[in-house]
């Protein structure tokens, strides 16, 4: 193939791909368990998440917050309100938009999404000791303002 040298990188040694499949592997495991403590997909589940964390949020910011594009996040945050965990109300700055905040059922779901969320992070890192937790955080925070920086993320996500 043109372009690719002898030496080059194989596939799977990729940053991306290794992100991705890590991504799916845990993600299997982290739908059971949202379903299982919190009684949500873990779609909505992340986006009661970001409701809870960054209230107010209009669907915009839950797109962004939520890593979603706006008709996932427009869809979670509709099903979310249907349920009774999150409050649809008129926006102060846009007479158009709404703003999402938890209801208190939507309190103690989040509470239990958090919990989720917690357990989750602490088993995915458990063969890391504390340094190296430590600077696996670092690094991803530098990657991450790295891709800001690059143009890479943007605020409506593609999938």
């Amino acid at each position: 193939m043109a372009g690719v040298s002898k030496g080059a990188i194989t596939l799977e040694r990729t940053v991306t791909h290794r992100l991705h499949t890590l991504h799916k592997l845990t993600d299997r495991v982290s739908q059971a368990a949202y379903l299982a403590d919190a009684g949500l997909p873990i779609g909505e589940g992340r986006c009661l998440a970001a409701v809870g964390a960054f209230t107010p949020l209009s669907v915009n910011e839950l797109a962004w917050r939520a890593n979603l594009n706006k008709g996932q996040a427009s869809r979670a945050a509709q099903s979310l309100a249907d349920q009774g965990l999150v409050r649809k109300g008129a926006s102060s700055t846009d007479g158009r938009g709404v703003v999402l905040t938890l209801t208190a059922k939507g309190e103690r779901v989040w509470q239990r999404v958090m919990a989720v969320i917690e357990r989750r992070n602490d088993e995915i890192l458990a063969c890391l000791d504390a340094a190296e937790r430590k600077q696996l955080d670092r690094l991803l925070n530098r990657l991450v303002a790295h891709a800001w920086a690059a143009g890479d993320a943007t605020l409506e996500l593609d999938e």
